[in-house]
Order: structure tokens, then sequence, then C-alpha cells
């Protein structure tokens, strides 16, 4: 029997940035990573093997950097969690002892097992497991007809990268009016769906996949709630993914409504030396303080460079005070972002808002070869002006304004701070000094909640 200082289940984003942290803090410290697959995949960029990396082995990530610390890893999944006796079971029968425990166990691919047909052949998932994405890919080269079912960001991205193989006809149903409905605005969602349809994706919204028609066990076609049929030689379920905490659970450790492991602010779970991060453990809401669910490798990898500094005691404050959830993708050369609030958000938790947006090209002056509009929308309190939300669409910079957005977010900024922000120019790599365009966004925002207190 084995014995450690810190085991940790899970070699995902969570799992390995918390291994790395600890051990770089406690490095007289044994630690051991259990990890289920001998590969494991890059979460985010599981769509881009369909085309753009062109190979599965393109997108492999693996805990070298901890194992370059001094840590040990093991590839044999865990079956069983006696909390109380500080023991691991794993799948071959050996038993291991420890001091801490973290699940970093990550989320499973949703299953719609209510549609008929779900469980034909050449109905796939996007699973986060090597082989079975390697064995994906390989089985829907010849494929011509394949339907994506679930507009979200990862079933949109899966869409428009196998309509850039020639010859394929994609097709991609989603329930709400638009894609990306559930995590952006519907400007922001009904310009991303037109950029689905503008790459030679078949937009099928507001409509539901009422059975997967199958011959002889194959499937053939997708059968719509309106009772019109799409034909497809590979349906593509993208529809969620739920936390995988059946371990903890099986271990007694408090789940919550979401069936998300409980946590404090530092990782810690119902039991003594018992932690959890990333996608298996509990988020809540920035602004409203509530559960939610929202599962990032960054929101993960954030979470776990607190949890490795802090898991031998509280040395480093955690200044979460909720999880924001910060997205940005690129649909056929729009690139979009959002952070915090939104309309879809706000009205549900009765959050008072304005909004203000600006667009302007992000290279100056316009000429510049690679320059595109850039527009930032931002959600500010009309009574003390702190920054509740933003979007941005436009060229690729895009991905960073969020982050500098999201940063002010965590920092409560407000739009009379963000106007006098400092900053650097360039012609080649920003907007013009006269109209950075977050900061002429809040400037507009700032008007707005002038004008309404002299209403």
């Amino acid at each position: 029997m084995k014995k450690y200082d810190v085991v940790i289940i899970g070699a995902g984003p969570a799992g390995i940035v918390t291994g790395i942290t600890a051990k770089k803090q406690f490095p007289d410290k044994s630690m051991l990573i259990i990890k289920e697959d001998e590969k494991s995949l890059v979460p985010c960029g599981i769509p881009y093997v369909f085309h753009e990396l062109e190979s599965v082995s393109k997108n492999v990530m693996g805990p070298k950097g901890f194992i370059d610390l001094g840590g040990e890893v093991v590839t044999d999944p865990v079956v069983k969690v006696d909390v109380k006796e500080k023991q691991v079971k794993t799948k071959s029968g050996e038993v291991i002892t420890f001091d801490k425990l973290v699940f970093a166990t990550g989320s499973r691919v949703v299953i719609p097992d209510f549609i008929p047909g779900y469980d034909l052949k050449n109905v796939f998932y996007i699973r986060k497991n090597y082989d079975y994405i390697e064995k994906m890919v390989d089985e829907i080269k010849d494929k011509k007809n394949i339907v994506v079912v679930g507009g979200g960001f990862i079933g949109a991205e899966v869409a428009e990268q196998l309509a850039k193989n020639p010859g394929k006809k994609v097709s991609i149903v989603e329930s709400e009016t638009y894609c990306f409905s559930k995590t952006v605005s519907q400007d922001l969602s009904k310009l991303a769906t037109e950029q689905l349809k503008n790459a030679n994706v078949n937009v099928y919204t507001s409509t539901l996949v009422e059975k997967v028609i199958g011959k002889d066990g194959l499937v053939t076609a997708v059968q719509l709630n309106n009772k019109s049929k799409i034909e497809a030689d590979a349906v593509i379920f993208s529809v969620g993914y739920m936390p995988n905490a059946e371990l903890a659970k099986n271990a007694g450790l408090q789940l919550n409504k979401m069936g998300a492991i409980h946590v404090d602010n530092y990782g810690r779970a119902t039991e003594k030396d018992i932690f959890a991060v990333g996608d298996c453990s509990q988020t809540l809401g920035f602004l409203t303080g509530r559960s939610d669910n929202i599962m990032l490798a960054s929101t993960a990898a954030a979470e776990a460079r607190i949890l490795g500094y802090n898991i031998y005691g509280v040395t480093i404050k955690n200044s979460f005070t909720g999880t924001l959830g910060i997205f940005s993708t690129e649909i056929n050369g729009l690139s979009m972002a959002s952070v915090g609030l939104n309309e879809k958000n706000a009205v549900p938790a009765n959050i008072k808002f304005v909004t203000a947006q600006f667009t302007a090209c992000d290279r100056h002056p316009e000429g510049i070869k690679d320059s595109s509009k850039l527009t930032v929308k931002l959600y500010v309190s009309p009574s003390d002006g702190s920054i509740l939300g933003a979007e941005v669409w436009g060229g690729k910079c895009a991905g960073e304004i969020i982050n500098t957005i999201g940063l002010a977010i965590q920092k409560e900024l407000t739009v009379y701070e963000l106007i006098s922000l400092q900053i650097g120019t360039h012609p080649l790599l920003t907007s013009a000094p006269t109209m950075p365009v977050f900061i002429k966004a809040a400037e507009a925002a700032l008007y707005k909640i002038q004008s309404l207190s002299k209403q």
C-alpha cells in the first residue's frame, strides 16, 4: 500500500494546475495524480481536430510539468474513495492512502437517452476522451451528411469546422431562437448565427430533434418536431456537460442542486482534507451569489491555482467572490466574447443596468491591412457606474479585450475610472488613441447614467 501527502484524481486542466502549483509551493510533499486515460485532450481544442488541427494528436495535453517537479502519475481509474480511512482504490485493485485528496474529475457529456435513436451507430458525442474522439474523427471522414444537435459554443464550433471540409453538408439544430443564446445577448447570438450560415452550415433554430431515424442499426436521418427530416450519415450530439461527481457522491461528499461537489472559497469539501476543483465542483455567480454551472478550462485553472497555494492552509486570500464566466470563440472569421451580465441573465435576477457600445477599427489608420471593426458593448450599473458585464465582437483582439474587461469587473472598476485608464497604442497593434473601443464604450455609458440622473 502506497501513501502520498497529496493525491489528485484527474489530469485535466484543474488537476494538472493544482498539482504543479502545489508541488512548487510544497516541494517536499509527495504528490500523485491518478488519471483514467493514457492520453488527454485539450478540452477547448476538440472542435478544431475536425479541420484546423488536422489531427487529434495535435490536441494533446499532459502532466509533464508536474512530473518534472517530482510529482508522480499513474493511469489507473479510481473506483472507490474512503474519506474516513483516507484511501482510494483503483480499477487494478491497488489501494493508495493520502493525507490530502483533490477531486479534479471534470465533467461528463450529457447523453439525451430520452430521444429515440440516441444509441444508433454513427451517433456521436463530444466526449473528452482521446481514443473516442480519434475514432470519431476517423469514422466521420467519409460521411457526407452530418447533423450537429446543439448550438452552444462547442456544437457551433464543431459544425463550422466540419463545414470547411469539401463535400460535406453540415446542419445544426438548436432549440433556442439563435445559436449561442444561452451565453450571449440576443443581438450577438443573432449575429453569430448569421456567421454560421455564411460558413455553409444549414441552421435550424427554434427546433427540436424528435428522434434519430435508423436502418439496420445505422443512422439515416433526423426527424424534427415539425415532422420534417434531415438526411444524415452521422449525428453529433452537443447538448451539454454535467459534473462528474459520482465518485465523490459515493464517498459521502455533499453535492449541490446541480450535482457538483459542494466546496467553500478555497476548494474545501464537506469532509476534512478533501478538496474539489474544476468542472466537478460548484461555482457561484459573481453577481448573484447563486449556484451556477460554468464549466471552463480557464475558470478551472484559476480555481486550481488558488487551491494549489492553499492546500496546506490558507496563505493567499481567495479574491474569487464568484465565478464570472469569460467566454470567447471565433465563427467564420468573427471573433466574439462575453463576460458577466447580459440581458439573458440580468432580467431573471432583477438586476438593473444600462448598456452602451462603441465600434471602431482595431488598428489605425483603417488602411492597415489586417484591421477589423471591433465593437464593445458594456453592461453598467446605473446607480454607481460599476461594470457588470460586456460583449466584444469583431477582430481577434476581442479575446484579450474581454479579459481586460473581466479584470475591471473583478477589481470593481467603474466607468468613471475606466475613462481615465492610461493605455499604450500603436498603429499595427491597437485602435487609435483617440478612440480606444472599450474606453469609448465606458464614456457612452457614463453619458447615459448622467442623463438618467437629470430626469
